[in-house]
């Protein structure tokens, strides 16, 4: 297979990537034939992924220019994945130029590539670090110096919660995560679940398995679940509720929507 100039030397290009899974139902280029097999695969059981991506980015675009009317210009976007049109940086920083966004991710494809596109952004970096271990991301010279942690943050943890599994600590590293932000600084999330998915769990579940196969267990979470990474926080309205319910552009959009992109949950709590 040959090895395109973007991708980083050292990397298993014959091994499928969530984050270029990901790039692919989102309609990007930055993935292997490797990883649109196994996306194809996944999306046998569970043909609206691509649907359920775009419903994702969606939100994470109106969390982050809500945050900025909230008065909060400061990101820490974990678990970013590759960039593509309309990510963090765009949106915040064309709601305020001043606004800074640091991306953490421990994909080395994820890294390499956001380090090309943000390439002269003085208010933008991405670093190698891992949520499993907040300490690291907390600790990232690259971050500090970029973001003051003194002041209210906005932390993004969209579609990757779900890739942690129970024995690596999650709720933990959310807590620690709080903990190190100052009052009025804002949770944005995004978590899979089998509730609201517009089929039997059985055959869902086949989806499910797809990822674990690569070795990239996704773990299906419940609302109950899901809303214990919100303790310390104050849940913003609507609360936690499916992705297009969260403040939608429109009734008009939100009538729109894709049954499939009512998969999982979406939310912002705010640090009293």
């Amino acid at each position: 297979m040959e090895r395109p100039a973007w991708a980083p030397q050292g990397i298993d290009i014959s091994v499928p990537s969530v984050s270029r899974m990901y790039d692919f139902y989102l309609g990007g280029s930055h993935n292997f034939e490797v990883d649109r097999e196994a996306a194809r695969k996944a999306m046998e059981f569970m043909p609206g992924l691509p649907k359920v991506m775009q419903a994702n980015r969606a939100f994470m675009r109106r969390a982050v220019h809500h945050a900025t009317t909230l008065g909060v210009n400061q990101f820490l976007d974990i678990g970013s994945g590759i960039p593509t049109f309309g990510n963090v940086h765009e949106v915040a920083q064309a709601a305020d130029p001043e606004a800074r966004v640091a991306y953490v991710d421990h994909d080395p494809v994820a890294v390499a590539h956001g380090q090309a596109v943000l390439e002269g952004n003085e208010r933008a970096v991405i670093a190698a670090a891992d949520l499993r271990k907040p300490k690291d991301i907390l600790d990232n010279p690259e971050v500090n110096a970029l973001l003051d942690l003194d002041r209210p943050v906005a932390l993004l943890l969209v579609a990757v919660l779900h890739f942690i599994e129970d024995a690596d600590g999650p709720y933990a590293a959310v807590a620690e995560l709080r903990d190190a932000l100052a009052p009025g600084s804002l949770l944005v999330l995004t978590h899979a679940s089998y509730e609201g998915i517009p089929l039997p769990q059985e055959e869902a579940g086949g989806t499910v398995d797809v990822y674990r196969t690569i070795r990239n267990p996704l773990i299906m979470r419940t609302r109950k679940e899901i809303s214990r990474f919100f303790e310390g926080y104050e849940m913003i309205d609507p609360g936690l509720v499916a992705m297009p319910e969260w403040r939608p552009e429109s009734a008009e959009a939100l009538a729109q929507e894709d049954p499939f992109t009512y998969s999982g949950f979406a939310g912002v709590g705010r640090k009293a």
